[in-house]
């Protein structure tokens, strides 16, 4: 570990205030890597002992890209995928802290009022700050020789393509962060990151100096003391047998997103690292006291094959990258799969059998967030062609058009956006940043004022649940095969009501299959599907999800039958104004019917009374003869 101060000095600091201290992570990619998590391990430590911990997201400084330890410029990132980067990475911060807290308690900790953190994007204040603000407060005061002198600096421009000025001034921009937060209320003293951040720490902390120095409101002018003077520190880099470093630009990243790197091949990496790395792991990664390590240690190497440290350290990742039920489950799999007394039971699963869609929305649980992809492509017939409530359905985020039409009335979803702008008026949210409004009902064509670069869509619905929305062409969704929630023509209960239609001989059955019965029929197909005949065999044979085919009878006994079956499903089921609006004519349409009934027996009547009058009338008598 390497200090820009004195070991002393930061613990003196850290004695006698509660600094502030943040890891800064530029959003170059669609999640997080395991490499990410070594700077956050210290920042978590400081958050459980009382000091202000931040975590920045470099909205800003990722449109200009660090050059450190590369040869060559950094490919330009599109507008959508920085909205969908930085999105992804805030989520992804947002719910590691709810685990971190979660750990916390795990381990015996309580949470005080002095626990605080926070999730700060830079570009808050870069799009708010003039440039010539900048230029007159650092980088006039700044000398180029010193930056000249840096070694990153020196290989890009005697061995890789040149340093760009924007490349250049790379380190300033973290710099100008540094002094933001260093300034503010947020009291921050300290900056963390990796070994190869070193450089731009180092000039950070000189530029921070300098302006604290420089500052011409006398009023907000800070003593040149040690209570305000900034410091830093470095972790090592995390790096594979060779020396290499793990990372995106390597192609070797462990990604931190389930989607990427599913959770198995993620506990597998850790049980791969060699015995001589194993303590060193524990150590950098996991919140577990270090008696507990030490014992763990020794029980290790009682018995190496059982890699029992290894387990360990694979699990409290898990834990705090995932959650505790997702870092047991995967041990459980792992532990079937690779034993050598035990039968396989269970097998991993790959990326693409994570569900894309969480098995019911329910906004008030965050467990159910990571399940949730955050990424989906949908079509643009329906991005600009239907209403916004099938569109919240097609992307997961409710159940039924009806369920997003609830949504949408209660102001529980939101769109990307310029806060308080109506459809026809708004501005889509600044570049870097991440702003939402409540969605309103608005008609389809307004849906294309939301678009990021004409095709990113974000939609939230309440806390956890994010949508990442991509429109593609009508004929890429329509070559892919693929199907969203609530298309037309698509549904999988429509086609199984079918099949059982075809299977009754075409005909369907009065009163009709309920959407109850084919999604029985549905859920054992599937699970025939998943597990082959033993899905028949553990069925319920007592219950059978049978399906019957009663005969022909009246519409008011369909009616009562299919009301008697959705009483039994939900004995508190509420009507929609449609479903009592169809209810009050047939009402007055049954009414109605009684009536002409009614009349026609009373005319009958009437008509075959005065046929008997007239023919008695006619009829001779017996007696005129």
């Amino acid at each position: 570990m390497c200090t820009y101060s004195t070991d002393e000095q930061i613990s003196e600091l850290m004695r006698r205030k509660r600094i502030g201290v943040y890891v800064g992570i530029d959003p170059t990619a669609a999640s997080l890597h395991l490499g990410h998590l070594l700077p956050l391990m210290p920042l978590y430590w400081m958050y459980m002992h009382g000091y202000r911990s931040i975590t920045l997201i470099g909205g800003a400084t990722a449109k200009v890209g660090d050059p450190t330890d590369r040869l060559q410029t950094r490919p330009d990132i599109r507008r959508a995928d920085s909205t969908m980067y930085t999105t992804k990475i805030h989520y992804q911060l947002k719910r590691m802290w709810q685990n971190v807290d979660r750990q916390a308690t795990r381990y015996g900790y309580r949470k005080e009022w002095a626990w605080n953190r926070e999730l700060v994007n830079n570009s808050s204040w870069y799009n708010t700050t003039s440039f010539a603000e900048v230029v007159s407060r650092l980088f006039k005061k700044m000398r180029v020789g010193p930056m000249l002198a840096r070694e990153t600096v020196k290989r890009k421009m005697t061995e890789g393509d040149g340093v760009s000025l924007a490349e250049f001034v790379y380190p300033m921009m973290q710099a100008w962060d540094f002094w933001k937060m260093f300034s503010g209320p947020k009291g921050v003293r300290m900056q963390i990151g990796g070994s190869d951040q070193y450089g731009n720490i180092t000039a950070g902390i000189d530029a921070v100096k300098l302006l604290r120095d420089t500052e011409p409101d006398v009023e907000r002018k800070l003593p040149p003391d040690l209570l305000h003077t900034p410091v830093g520190f470095t972790v090592p880099l995390l790096t594979d047998s060779a020396g290499n470093k793990f990372g995106k630009s390597a192609g070797n990243a462990m990604w931190l997103d389930p989607f990427m790197t599913n959770s198995f091949d993620l506990y597998g990496y850790f049980m791969r690292r060699p015995d001589s790395e194993v303590e060193k792991l524990l150590k950098l990664f996991t919140f577990l006291p270090l008696e507990r390590i030490n014992k763990i240690m020794e029980e290790h190497n009682l018995d190496p094959s059982k890699r029992r440290a290894h387990h360990a350290v694979a699990f409290e990742v898990l834990a705090l990258v995932h959650s505790f039920q997702e870092a047991q489950a995967t041990q459980t799999r792992h532990k079937q799969m690779f034993s050598k007394d035990k039968p396989l039971l269970v097998t991993p699963l790959s990326t693409g059998e994570l569900s894309s869609y969480p098995h019911r929305v329910t906004p008030a649980s965050s467990s159910l967030a990571l399940s949730f992809r955050p990424d989906i492509q949908l079509p643009e017939s329906l991005i600009l062609g239907k209403s916004i409530s099938k569109i919240l359905q097609a992307a997961g985020l409710a159940e039924s058009a009806n369920d997003a039409h609830r949504l949408v009335a209660h102001q529980g979803a939101y769109v990307g956006g310029a806060p308080g702008r109506t459809a026809r008026t708004n501005e889509v949210m600044r570049e870097g940043e991440i702003t939402f409004q409540p969605v309103k009902s608005w008609f389809p064509a307004d849906t294309k004022n939301f678009l990021i670069d004409g095709k990113i869509l974000l939609l939230r619905r309440g806390k956890h649940f994010v949508r990442i929305v991509e429109m593609v062409s009508n004929e890429e969704w329509e070559a892919s095969g693929r199907t969203y929630a609530g298309e037309p023509y698509k549904g999988r209960l429509r086609m199984l009501r079918e099949q059982l239609i075809a299977a009754n001989g075409g005909k369907n059955p009065s009163p009709p299959f309920s959407t109850e019965e084919v999604a029985r029929v549905g859920e054992l197909i599937a699970r025939m599907e998943r597990e082959g005949d033993n899905a028949l065999e553990e069925a319920d044979t007592s219950k059978p999800p049978e399906i019957k085919f009663p005969p022909e009878r009246s519409r008011a006994a369909q009616l009562l039958d299919q009301y008697t079956r959705a009483q039994k499903l939900n004995p508190h089921i509420t009507l929609s104004v449609k479903q009592k609006t169809a209810a009050i004519d047939k009402v007055l349409r049954d009414a109605r019917q009684v009536l002409e009934n009614k009349k026609m027996m009373r005319d009958k009547a009437l008509a075959e009374a005065s046929a008997t009058i007239n023919e008695k009338e006619i009829a001779p008598s017996p007696h005129e003869n």
